[in-house]
């Protein structure tokens, strides 16, 4: 009887392929396609270039009539220079520091009070969607169209304010003088953005479990203690985050000085930085400088963002270090 052995087959196990990535995969990045195509063409493209001019200028030869006696070349930081040298670009600096400081504490203020005072239950079930909606809807109103119906209301001639004080022997301030005219500007600004910033607040405040209240009512806490010990802490992250966008805001402030520059000659085309911008781009054809202070807008806009979240950002969100 003959045996025969089998020996063990020498091929190795084949290697397990990484599947192909499927058509679920690729869908996320369809619905990114879209918003991230417009952040490139609106928004980074535009800073690039912006940047890109910062950094030219126009040689002119001859007269600078023909065709090719208009050359742009390279400026380095010359255009920088130029700007911040300008002997109006400080006095706006200081002026829209004078209106930040105004503007933001007045209306995160209005906004935190009178989330407070929603959240606190005062208000009828009926009335609180409707006083929610009155305190939200200057928000929906345009900068510009705001701007006119408060320059309006500014001059004494036509503004029913004024009309009505002087029949009550008060005499009322011209609100467009060079010493009101800063807190007529700041008038619109807080106005139109304290309805958002309460919305905001309010719904951090909707989102706090109410026994948490509850039980502090039992251990005799008054409703002024509950919102200083309780509300107001919970509420510190999105009381950041709108100090930061109110903060941004400021420094980018243009419309409302804008609209109301024709109704008073004590607002000036530099009042602020950008419309400093707007006067060397569009009234003194100077793209470039113009260019140039607007990259130093951005830089400072960020440079205080960001400085603000990480002074701040550890306590209030419970940042913790690596």
């Amino acid at each position: 009887m003959t045996l025969t052995t089998t020996r063990p087959s020498s091929t190795a196990a084949p290697v397990a392929r990484k599947p192909a990535p499927s058509r679920r995969a690729r869908v996320p990045y369809a619905f990114l396609a879209p918003g991230l195509l417009l952040f490139t063409l609106f928004l980074a493209a535009p800073i690039v270039y912006a940047g890109y001019l910062s950094l030219r200028k126009v040689k002119v030869s001859g007269l600078g009539l023909g065709s090719k006696s208009r050359t742009e070349v390279w400026a380095g930081l010359s255009n920088y220079t130029r700007s911040m040298t300008d002997p109006e670009w400080l006095p706006s600096v200081y002026r829209i520091l004078g209106y930040g400081l105004v503007v933001v504490p007045a209306m995160l203020g209005l906004a935190l009070l009178m989330a407070l005072l929603l959240d606190a239950g005062r208000t009828r079930p009926g009335f609180s969607g409707f006083a929610r909606i009155s305190i939200f809807l200057p928000y929906a109103v345009p900068a510009v169209v705001a701007s006119l119906l408060w320059g309006f209301l500014y001059l004494p001639r036509v503004s029913p304010f004024v009309y009505t004080l002087d029949k009550l022997g008060i005499h009322a301030p011209e609100l467009l003088s060079s010493s009101w005219v800063l807190y007529a500007v700041a008038n619109v600004a807080v106005w139109g953005g304290t309805g958002f910033n309460m919305i905001v607040l309010y719904t951090a405040l909707r989102a706090v479990p109410t026994s948490l209240y509850e039980s502090a009512r039992i251990d005799g806490a008054s409703e002024l203690a509950i919102a200083w010990r309780i509300k107001i802490p919970i509420v510190l992250p999105s009381l950041i985050m709108t100090f930061v966008f109110s903060m941004i805001a400021t420094l980018q402030v243009f419309a409302e000085p804008m609209t109301l520059k024709p109704l008073s000659n004590t607002i000036s085309f530099t009042w602020t930085p950008l419309m400093k911008v707007y006067r060397d781009a569009f009234v003194r054809n100077d793209i470039y400088a113009a260019a140039a202070t607007s990259v130093v807008i951005a830089v400072a806009t960020f440079v205080l963002s960001f400085g603000f979240l990480k002074l701040v950002g550890r306590r209030a969100f419970n940042q913790e270090e690596s």
